[in-house]
Order: structure tokens, then sequence, then C-alpha cells
């Protein structure tokens, strides 16, 4: 090679380097810009939407809990996954008329502080009863569950049975989903939440808000309730989001150990749109859960307290009545 040729291949490196240089800043500087949007917005969400509700400490982080109504029992409801309070306001409203209703946020989601892991239903029943006993919201309860809430409440009656006068599992999930054996998801208890997600990493420059809108993937909210979007698109819930999703084997697992209530009253409420494949035969299949059991019907799909708000509302008061009318006849 003559030194003319090696002067020409010197300068192409050296040009190549100052472009990926050149390219390396402005991918620096996009993500500076990006992080500070997101902080700034974050700000200002939570200046403009702050907690309906109280946040109670649960062992070192904080849980938001929002009650509303008067009356025993009291109606505390378990959100399905990538939902909290926000999404159950015309639901609580509602059941608010004839007694108390708690709706909170589990840790990750709405207003509450990050938990530790790993995200399952045995984690999350704990926090609840905790919630409940530092926020000195005593049973009776009625545990309402929709979807992966489902599980929660199914391990709460197991756990917490003495507290609690009857269950409501709205479209919940089924153990049957799930095809892993229980020992396999079990094992996977210590390993399956993890530190890194995407889309927190893209949530915390600001990408997952800007997309939010022009995707599409807004909640099927009213538009007015800017708090639920706003909570929505942070990195923490999109970090919860990953890390529920991958505790989703041993929540599964956890719910199917519990087979039976008793004669604890249980209503079972099924979205009639819901076709995914098996969803009707396992719906049928939790009444086994009590002997004390009844299915009702909604004409909507999964999200029931979205698209027919007043069937939830229907089934959650019929099993208040159902329970007030047993503590009449029992002299409670």
């Amino acid at each position: 090679m003559n030194a003319l040729s090696a002067k020409k291949e010197n300068r192409g490196m050296n040009t190549s380097l100052i472009w990926l240089g050149r390219v390396m800043v402005l991918i620096i500087g996009l993500a500076l810009i990006g992080a500070i949007y997101e902080r700034i917005a974050e700000a200002a969400d939570a200046k403009a939407y702050p907690p309906p509700g109280q946040l109670v400490d649960v062992g070192g982080y904080r849980l938001h809990i929002n009650c509303t109504g008067t009356g025993s029992p009291t109606v505390v409801i378990e959100a399905g996954l990538g939902d909290w309070s926000t999404g159950w306001d015309v639901v609580q409203q509602g059941v608010a008329k004839a007694t108390r209703v708690c709706t909170y946020d589990r840790a990750g989601w709405g207003w509450s502080e990050a938990g530790p892991l790993p995200r399952d239903a045995a984690q999350f029943a704990q926090e609840l009863h905790t919630l409940l006993q530092n926020a000195n919201i005593p049973g009776p309860y009625v545990m309402v569950g929709h979807s992966l809430g489902g599980f929660a409440v199914r391990v709460f009656a197991h756990e917490y049975a003495s507290e609690v006068a009857g269950v409501v599992l709205i479209d919940s999930m089924s153990p049957r989903q799930f095809t892993q054996s229980q020992g396999g998801a079990q094992s996977q208890t210590g390993t399956q939440s993890q530190p890194f997600s995407l889309p927190a990493m893209l949530a915390r420059f600001g990408i997952v808000r800007l997309l939010a809108g022009p995707l599409g993937i807004m909640p099927s909210v009213p538009s007015e309730e800017n708090a639920y979007f706003s909570r929505m698109v942070s990195p923490q819930s999109a970090q919860t989001l990953t890390n529920e999703s991958q505790g989703m084997p041993a929540s599964s697992a956890e719910a199917s150990a519990v087979q039976t209530f008793g004669d604890l009253p249980l209503i079972v409420l099924t979205a009639n749109l819901n076709n995914i494949s098996g969803w009707q035969e396992w719906q049928t299949e939790l009444l086994q859960l009590s002997s004390n059991s009844q299915q009702l019907f909604a004409e909507s799909d999964h999200n029931i307290h979205f698209e027919e708000p007043e069937s939830a509302i229907a089934a959650i008061l019929q099993m208040v009545q159902q329970v007030r009318e047993t503590g009449t006849r029992q002299g409670l």
C-alpha cells in the first residue's frame, strides 16, 4: 500500500469516527431531553392529579386506598392487570350509595409506591390485608376481584377467611389458562420479576408518553379521566406491568392451591362477549369454589367495569344484600 492510499484510508476512517461521534452525541442529547421531558411531565401530573384517597404505610412503602360510602359489609375491589382504583370510579360511585366501598392501587400502580418482588397473588393478598389493617378498615369484607385480581381475592379469602363475608369474581382469570404445572410455576417465584424492563426504560425517556396517544393505547375511559392516563404512561407503571405479567404463573399456582371457600357466598360475573377459547367453561368451573355460588352474565367484553358498569354494580350490591340478610338471620 503506497502512502497516498494509506492517507485516503486514514481520512475515511477519521470521517467515519466523526460521524459515529456525532450520532452518539445526538442520541445522548435526545435521551437527555426525553428524560427531562418525562421528569417535568411527571411533576406536573403529580401536582394536577393528587391521590383521591390516602397513602398508607404497609412496611416501608405506601399504598393508595380510597374508601367512600358508609355501611357494612365493606366492599374491597381488587383490579386486574394494568388497572387500578381510577378505573373503578363508576362502579365505586354506584356501590357507595348502599355501603362502604374501597378501591386501592397495588404496589407500583396508580398512586402507590413500588413494592418488593415477586409481584404475585400471595404478595398482593398480604399487602392488601396489611393496608386494610393499617388504614383502620375492619371487616367483614365483600372481596371483589377482576381478571388477575381474581387470583389475589382467591388467596385473600383463604388466608383471611374469618374476615371475608362474600366474594364476587368479575370475569376472573382461571388457573386453567396456564399450562405450566403448579410446581414449575412456583419454582420461578424467586426469579420471575426482573429489575430491567424495556418498556420502563422507554418510559423514563418520555417515549411511552409521546407515543401512547398516536398509537391509540390510551385507556378506554372518558377523556376527562386524564389522571388515569398520567399514571399509565409512567416508568413505574411500565415496570410494574412487566413484574406482574412475569408473576402470573406463580399467581395462578397460588390461586389453584385454594380449592374451596366452603359455603362462603360467591357470585361469578361473566362477560358474555369474552371469546377467549375456553373462557366460558373456566368461568363455570369457578362456581365449584363454593357450595353457595351463582353465576351472572354481562353483555360486554372482559372489562365489564368500563363497558357495562351497571352489571358490576348490580352483582356487588346483590352480594352485599345477601350478606346482610344472612347476618340478620344469624343475629349479627
